[in-house]
């Protein structure tokens, strides 16, 4: 008689329970309110996708054959331009560069694109978008929490995420950090991958890339920064992002891709080209942000919060001193609906995030409320 097996884990098993699931019974009271809620928990752009990026995707509209994966030359070409021109980074060419069909399933897969799995490593901060475990986990690898990147025992570590702006704290890390961490890294042979999709969105901290000249030295080898258009172009519903770093892991996930066929469809295509060449909308959409992240943070704190870090992102990283679901039941009542912290980690279970990504109507009606 052979011996019995040990049961496998299976995909339930082997993945956290699903976040957002948690926050809807505070949802419906919040949406009881007599002036309706005022939806403050997730990142959702609710402003007009621009009009010249509307019009690249109406232009592109005939598009009967399949699109590549890599992309259209003048996508890499844009992708490429805006890297030189936002991020500092030098020699960049089209083979540094790699769309993705939206920052999310990118950070879900990569471990699992990377081959990694049992007795490897991801790490992550202690404060995080949920994704980054959820990506080690389906890999079958070890998720691996951390203060600080270089205080790790870098065995078995495969992988290291950075990210910054963070979601959700709106930390920026300081250059001379990411030269550290950077480093460190390469001295041990780890992967960095940096998810910078706020980049652009940086308020009391002007944020630097991985790619930066200083940060790299020249290379970058061993370096992968991860940019979207979802935020800072009102694009989420097209999901466009992409990679810009290690020539040779691009190539890699290139060809892994094309198995795949992981390919942004040629209408986002062409309208993220547009996205790209284009710095007037964003900074359009950045007064917008500023001022609604001026009313909320002063509302918040008149009504007894402490805001921490917050300098960057879309998001204010808030506190009353009390545990993270009391203050989302305390701002339900008042029909605010907000993201309890403990969702990024049990570092935050005392923390909330607000997200200034509402209507200024919806934004006004919560400052009403608080104030």
């Amino acid at each position: 008689m052979s011996a019995s097996r040990a049961p496998q884990p299976t995909l339930r098993t082997r993945l956290p329970e699903f976040p957002w699931d948690r926050l809807a019974p505070y949802q419906a009271t919040a949406a009881a309110h007599p002036d309706g809620v005022v939806d403050l928990s997730v990142g959702t752009p609710v402003d007009p996708v621009p009009e010249l990026v509307q019009q690249a995707l109406i232009a592109a509209a005939d598009s009967p054959g399949y699109p590549t994966v890599w992309g259209t030359p003048a996508l890499r070409e844009a992708i490429v331009g805006w890297g030189a021109r936002r991020l500092g980074a030098r020699g960049l060419t089209d083979r540094h560069a790699l769309p993705v069909v939206g920052s999310k399933e990118l950070v879900a897969w990569l471990p699992t694109h990377l081959g990694l799995g049992p007795g490897d490593k991801v790490a992550f901060p202690r404060l995080a978008y949920p994704t980054y475990e959820v990506g080690a986990r389906l890999a079958g690898a070890e998720p691996v929490v951390y203060e600080d990147p270089t205080e790790l025992d870098p065995e078995g570590v495969r992988l290291l995420w950075l990210n910054t702006p963070s979601n959700p704290t709106g930390r920026v890390l300081a250059k001379q950090d990411l030269v550290r961490i950077v480093a460190w890294a390469r001295e041990h042979d780890i992967l960095v991958v940096s998810d910078e999709c706020y980049l652009e969105l940086g308020w009391e901290a002007e944020p630097v890339s991985v790619l930066h000249p200083e940060v790299c030295q020249g290379s970058y080898e061993g370096l992968v920064s991860v940019h979207s258009l979802s935020k800072r172009s009102n694009l989420a519903g097209y999901r466009a992002a992409f990679l810009l770093g290690d020539e040779t892991l691009l190539g890699d996930l290139l060809q892994i891709r094309k198995h795949g066929g992981m390919m942004i469809p040629a209408t986002t295509q062409a309208a993220a080209v547009a996205a790209l060449g284009d710095d007037k909308h964003v900074e359009e959409q950045r007064e917008r942000y500023a001022a609604r992240r001026t009313a909320l943070r002063t509302a918040l704190e008149s009504y007894g919060f402490r805001i921490e870090h917050s300098e960057a992102s879309l998001y204010l990283w808030a506190t009353r001193e009390e545990s993270c679901w009391d203050t989302v039941d305390r701002l339900a009542r008042l029909g605010i609906l907000v993201a309890p912290g403990d969702f990024y980690g049990p570092a935050g279970e005392r923390f909330v995030r607000v997200a200034f990504t509402a209507t200024d109507e919806r934004v006004a009606a919560a400052v009403a409320r608080l104030t």
